[in-house]
């Protein structure tokens, strides 16, 4: 019974210091591991060193993305074909310069000779019409004709006469030469009647969508795109936070691989809509384009400054440095005058600043200058 006795007052004592040992309170003054530890500097190697005390400022985001360049809509149009038929003829190359009227293409269309035809006999059918009913009107003073007869061929002539201006009306929707329309009218038909594409626009031709032969339908046969290119558009891709701090009128930078130099551009519309795809939001930037070094469809880096204010922690950009996993770090001055190492989120940039969401606090004292030097000793 004494040794039993002892036993059991042994394994309570063991189950004792379990507990004692569990609910005593951890060290965290040491570093998690493969943390390095806090490096040490004399005083004569920090003498090269420069700090910066953390605090909270107001800046400007420069909002950092990406966008494609764009016809500017409101200076670019679609020619489509007006009328049907194959392409006999073209007579302008992508890139070209065109004037408001001037032929593009040739098209070999029975609509198109239809429409002077139309127009040829009504034009002959009204004449006719208008000089009978000018010699029934004589007549009747003279009481040649009856009235009823004077009066119905002045009803012939008006409907012949708004025949051939419906017919005028068509050629005009087809783009007809108005020389052309003149010799039909003088009675000067042409031996071979042939449809013409022309600019309804000045402009450059930024894309010709028809070859020789290809059939076109009247209407919806797209052509040619006639663009000022003066002008053009950058569709930025605005995300998350961002958003917040764009407005209209916001300066913006365009960066483009196939230019040497960068544009500028401002902020002129900002979508409504999130697409659905990529959970970004379209914002358009105006660019002036005169010396025409951005071309439509190119991919472009967008630098937006946000003129709208935000306030957060700022450091230096020389402040931050990346660990063997990539991850950003700053050297943190401690009470020992030590240095520690301490990770942070990196926001947005701001010039030559980082705002910096988590990982410092306002008070703290960071190295900005030398800390290449400090991860060097920390690694010895």
């Amino acid at each position: 019974m004494k040794t039993r006795s002892c036993a059991t007052s042994q394994a309570v004592a063991a189950t004792m210091m379990v507990l004692v040992a569990a609910c005593s309170p951890k060290d965290d003054s040491k570093p998690p591991a493969g943390t390095p530890a806090n490096a040490t500097l004399t005083a004569a190697q920090q003498q090269h060193l420069r700090f910066y005390t953390v605090t909270t400022s107001r800046y400007h985001r420069t909002i950092d993305t990406t966008g494609v360049v764009d016809f500017d809509n409101d200076q670019a149009t679609s020619v489509l074909a007006p009328f049907s038929g194959p392409v006999t003829k073209l007579l302008v190359e992508p890139g070209q310069k065109v004037t408001k009227g001037q032929p593009l293409a040739i098209v070999d269309s029975p609509d198109y000779a239809a429409a002077v035809s139309a127009y040829s006999k009504a034009l002959a059918t009204a004449r006719t019409n208008r000089k009978l009913a000018d010699a029934d009107k004589d007549l009747l003073q003279h009481e040649g004709v009856s009235e009823r007869e004077a009066q119905q061929a002045q009803t012939d002539a008006a409907n012949a006469e708004a025949d051939r201006d419906s017919a005028l009306k068509a050629l005009v929707s087809l783009n007809v030469d108005p020389r052309t329309i003149k010799d039909i009218e003088q009675g000067r038909l042409h031996a071979r009647i042939e449809g013409v594409i022309r600019a309804p626009i000045a402009g450059t031709v930024a894309e010709r969508l028809i070859t020789p032969g290809q059939l076109l339908q009247a209407g919806t046969t797209p052509s040619f795109t006639i663009a000022d290119l003066s002008r053009v558009w950058v569709m930025a891709q605005i995300f998350g936070s961002d958003l917040a701090s764009l407005q209209v009128g916001d300066q913006a930078r365009i960066v483009a691989d196939t230019s040497a130099h960068d544009v500028t551009g401002t902020v002129e519309n900002i979508s409504a809509l999130v697409n659905p795809d990529t959970r970004s939001v379209q914002a358009r930037v105006a660019v002036d384009n005169r010396d025409q070094l951005l071309k439509k469809q190119a991919y472009v880096h967008v630098l937006i400054q946000a003129r709208r204010e935000s306030e957060g922690l700022l450091v230096p950009v020389s402040a931050v440095l990346r660990d063997d996993e990539n991850l950003p770090f700053v050297y943190v001055v401690q009470q020992d005058g030590s240095f520690a190492r301490r990770h942070v989120t990196l926001g947005l940039r701001a010039g030559d600043r980082y705002a910096i969401p988590a990982g410092v606090r306002t008070g703290d004292r960071i190295v900005v200058d030398g800390a290449l030097f400090v991860q060097f000793m920390q690694s010895q």
